[in-house]
């Protein structure tokens, strides 16, 4: 059975990710900031009949609490198949560039673009040992350059200095990374789940957390002859779904 571990993982998109990869036969990792948070939510799965699901606490901030996590989960398993950084804040908006609160952007980036980077450093080892590992950076199509300076965009109004430039900074990371591990059995992308109804925005989002998780979950998933170094959104209706950075 291959192993994932999601962060962010409690609740709306990550706990539907969590759900539906544990349907295709994923022992999953379900990481959470609050572990009693976490296990009622491994509680829920349970009650759906999937038992192949274990809570972790994780705190994607704290350098500290994902060495925790990540020798914790090396006493159990000898490989991580799947990677999905998942957990992610917004800072609340409006972002007004001018006005906003510098310590304010600092903590979104944390969340957002540092606590992706200290996660996949300290799970890189354990991903290596995979005959074919995955890592997913879900972001936002909040982070495209290119479609915030096309005027034509539906969502070009939505500006803000802390959301958007936190998932811009993964993207390029994640370009950055996928670089780095061209040449191996890795595969590395960033995926936006969509403008979606969940907690994070207060439910105002068209699309639901099934067809979210499920865009997600396709690229845990990929085959060996999958893409990597990409970016896919399931908002942008291109080809494939693959979004211009």
């Amino acid at each position: 059975m291959k192993t994932a571990l999601i962060t962010g993982a409690n609740k709306s998109i990550g706990f539907e990710v969590a759900k539906q990869l544990a349907q295709k036969q994923h022992f999953i990792y379900l990481g959470s900031r609050d572990l009693k948070k976490g296990e009622e939510a491994v509680t829920k799965l349970k009650s759906l009949g999937l038992n192949n699901v274990e809570a972790i606490q994780i705190d994607v901030t704290v350098p500290d609490s994902v060495s925790a996590a990540a020798t914790a989960l090396a006493q159990k398993i000898n490989s991580l198949d799947v990677l999905i950084n998942n957990a992610g804040i917004s800072g609340g908006f409006p972002q007004s560039p001018t006005e906003v609160d510098t310590d304010m952007i600092r903590n979104v980036f944390e969340t957002n673009f540092f606590g992706p980077i200290e996660v996949t450093r300290k799970f890189m080892g354990l991903l290596k040992k995979s005959a074919s590992p995955r890592i997913v950076n879900v972001t936002s199509g909040l982070g495209s350059l290119t479609l915030h300076s096309d005027p034509s965009w539906k969502y070009y109004s939505v500006k803000g200095a802390a959301y958007g430039p936190s998932k811009t900074a993964l993207n390029a990371y994640t370009v950055a990374l996928a670089h780095e591990l061209k040449d191996t059995n890795f595969k590395v992308n960033v995926i936006d789940p969509g403008y979606t109804a969940t907690d994070f925005n207060q439910h105002r989002g068209p699309g639901n957390v099934e067809d979210a998780a499920r865009f997600v979950a396709k690229y845990a998933l990929l085959g060996d002859d999958g893409p990597t170094g990409r970016f896919f959104s399931l908002d942008f209706e291109g080809k494939d779904n693959e979004s211009p950075w």
